[in-house]
């Protein structure tokens, strides 16, 4: 028994437009026959011969069931009577034994636009997080039997089909379902930011194309199972949870505000010892450690402040 995907072997495999002219052929041989070549019989011929034909006839009428066509990145899985025979992925117009059922599966790349999902991140922050997958099937094997792809619906008549629309979307919910569970997994694994912990040399916010990455193969271990590659995984939505949103924003504020002043507390030191070793150089004014003090001070409440500085114009001395 067959358990992996195979090709359909090409002998079984006949032209369609020539099988379509000798059934015809057949068909207005078979219909001259029993018209005008019967009725001018007798005897027990006739009823043998009536029997053949008619038997002859219902063949035809099954042959036609034989036919198929096949599109670019289409597929036919073909099945004998509950057996595996292969898959036909050449593209043409095929006849085939009639009495095999054919699968019909599309090849073609999909896209799935996951809405965002709450989970929470490797701190126990809950966050929003979403993410767009382009799939599509690659081995029909798999994705015909070894999930249920529930492909058959009903008729007005009764009749039971097989649905390919119906087949392809039930392919896409069980890739939004691995995608979700693949998604919680990464998510889990790390921070949002390293905000909180700057050991974090990996987070979900600066990951970028390695992010992708390890979603892109979790992806694929999870859906190799049905026969399915995922050719591209990004992350196009991530934000904090509403509930946490304004707090962590405030964090983010308080974070940018000391951040900005710690630069300028570099920058004003800097600057201060630059006037002081200039003017030391230059032997423009002598300043003992009390006057470099006041100095130094003055110097750092302009550089630091936020609002322009007052000046004030000392009638005196620096030490009155």
């Amino acid at each position: 028994m067959k358990t992996k995907e195979e090709k359909f072997e090409q002998v079984k495999l006949l032209p369609g437009i020539p099988m379509l002219v000798v059934i015809i052929v057949l068909f207005a041989l078979t219909g001259g026959f029993m018209k005008w070549v019967l009725p001018n019989l007798s005897g027990l011929l006739v009823g043998l011969l009536f029997i053949v034909a008619i038997v002859l006839f219902v063949f035809l009428i099954i042959s036609f069931r034989g036919f198929m066509q096949i599109e670019p990145n289409e597929a036919r899985v073909m099945i004998f009577f509950g057996k595996y025979e292969g898959t036909v992925k050449e593209n043409g117009f095929f006849w085939v034994n009639p009495f095999y059922t054919k699968k019909k599966l599309i090849l073609r790349a999909r896209n799935l636009d996951a809405e965002p999902i709450k989970v929470n991140d490797k701190s126990g922050n809950p966050i929003m997080i979403g993410q767009v997958i382009v799939w599509k099937v690659v081995d029909t094997y798999k994705a015909s039997f070894d999930i249920d792809n529930a492909s058959k619906t009903t008729t007005s008549q009764g009749v039971m089909i097989d649905n390919v629309n119906e087949k392809m979307k039930s392919y896409e919910s069980f890739v939004k379902v691995q995608g979700d569970a693949a998604l919680r997994f990464v998510a889990g694994m790390y921070a949002y930011d390293n905000s909180g912990n700057d050991k974090e040399l990996l987070t979900l916010r600066s990951g970028g194309e390695e992010m992708n990455e390890i979603l892109e193969n979790q992806l694929n271990e999870r859906l190799a199972l049905a026969g399915i590659e995922v050719l591209e995984a990004r992350i196009n939505y991530l934000a904090y949870a509403p509930e946490i949103a304004a707090v962590m924003l405030r964090r983010q504020q308080a974070d940018a505000i000391i951040a900005a002043r710690e630069r300028i507390v570099d920058g004003a030191v800097g600057m201060v010892r630059h006037a002081l070793e200039k003017l030391s150089e230059e032997g423009i004014i002598e300043l003992d450690d009390e006057k470099k003090a006041a100095m130094v001070s003055n110097l750092l409440v302009v550089l630091c402040g936020e609002d322009h500085a007052q000046p004030i114009i000392n009638t005196g001395t620096l030490y009155n």
